[in-house]
C-alpha cells in the first residue's frame, strides 16, 4: 500500500514540477540557474521516500567560480540524493535520448543541461571544445557522472577521461562529489530507509596536468572518491547500527 501510496505522489509531483518548470523556463530559457532551482525540487522527494540526505560541502562552496563536478553515478535515487547538492549556475551533461523522456526531457533541456550523442565520438569530442567555449563565455560548472554508467551497486567503475580532459584544457578545478551507497537500500513498502551522505570533496587543482596526463587525474580523483566512499559508508553503517541518523 505505501508503494502505491508513494508511486502516485511521485508521479503528481513530478509532472507538476515539470510542466510548472517548463513554463517557467520560458521566460528565461537555457539560463543554468534553472538546474540547481529544479534539481533541488525533485531533491524533496527524499523525504517521501523515507530517505535521510545529509548534506556536506566546504564553508567556501558558494564562492567557487567555473569547474567541473564529478559524482559517482549509482542509480535513478541520485534525483533525490546528489541533485540536492547542485550549485547555481551548475549544468549537467546528459545522453540526448533525455530529451524523449515524457515531460522530464523537455525540462532537461529547458534548464540548460547539455545534451551529448555518447555513440558518435566525433560529436562527442565537439562536446568537449562546446565545454571550453561555455567556460570562457560565462560563469558556468558543468556536471559530469565520469563512469559513464550506472553503477548499480558494482561500486565506483572505471572513470571515462572526458571530463577531464575538458577541465585541463578550460583550466578549471575538478570538484568530486561522493554519494554514500543507495544500491538496494530503499525499499518503497518500508517507512523509514535510512540515511543516505552527500559530500562534495575539495576542488582538485587541474593545472599541472596536460592533455597527455588526463588519465593520471582522473585516476586520482578516482582514488579520492573511492577512499570517500569507502568512509561514507561505514560511516552510515555505524550510524544506522546506532540509531544516531
Amino acid at each position: 500500500m505505501l508503494l502505491v501510496l508513494r508511486t502516485i505522489f511521485v508521479v503528481i509531483y513530478s509532472i507538476l514540477v515539470c510542466v510548472f518548470g517548463c513554463v517557467w523556463c520560458l521566460f528565461s530559457p537555457r539560463n543554468p540557474r534553472h538546474v540547481a532551482t529544479f534539481g533541488h525540487l525533485f531533491g524533496r522527494l527524499s523525504g517521501v521516500f523515507g530517505v535521510k540526505v545529509e548534506l556536506r560541502k566546504p564553508p567556501e562552496a558558494a564562492h567557487y567560480g567555473n569547474a567541473i563536478y564529478i559524482a559517482n553515478h549509482q542509480n535513478n535515487y541520485d534525483m533525490i540524493t546528489a541533485a540536492k547538492i547542485v550549485q547555481p549556475t551548475t549544468v549537467t551533461v546528459g545522453k540526448k535520448s533525455l530529451l524523449w523522456v515524457p515531460f522530464f526531457g523537455l525540462l532537461y533541456w529547458l534548464t540548460g543541461n547539455l545534451l551529448i550523442d555518447r555513440d558518435n565520438r566525433s560529436k562527442a569530442h565537439s562536446t568537449i571544445s562546446q565545454l571550453v567555449d561555455q567556460f570562457k563565455k560565462k560563469r558556468i560548472s558543468f556536471w559530469m557522472f565520469p563512469e559513464g554508467t550506472r553503477s548499480r551497486g558494482r561500486g565506483l567503475l572505471p572513470f571515462k577521461t572526458g571530463a577531464f580532459h575538458a577541465a585541463v584544457a578550460a583550466g578549471v578545478p575538478i570538484i568530486p562529489i561522493v554519494v554514500s551507497n543507495t544500491h538496494g537500500k530503499i525499499n518503497l513498502n518500508r517507512l523509514k530507509n535510512g540515511l543516505v551522505i552527500v559530500e562534495m570533496l575539495p576542488p582538485v587543482d587541474t593545472s599541472g596536468y596536460t592533455t597527455q596526463s588526463v588519465r593520471k587525474l582522473a585516476t586520482h580523483c578516482r582514488e579520492l572518491m573511492m577512499e570517500k566512499l569507502e568512509a561514507l559508508n561505514a560511516e552510515v553503517e555505524a550510524r544506522e547500527k546506532s540509531g544516531k541518523l
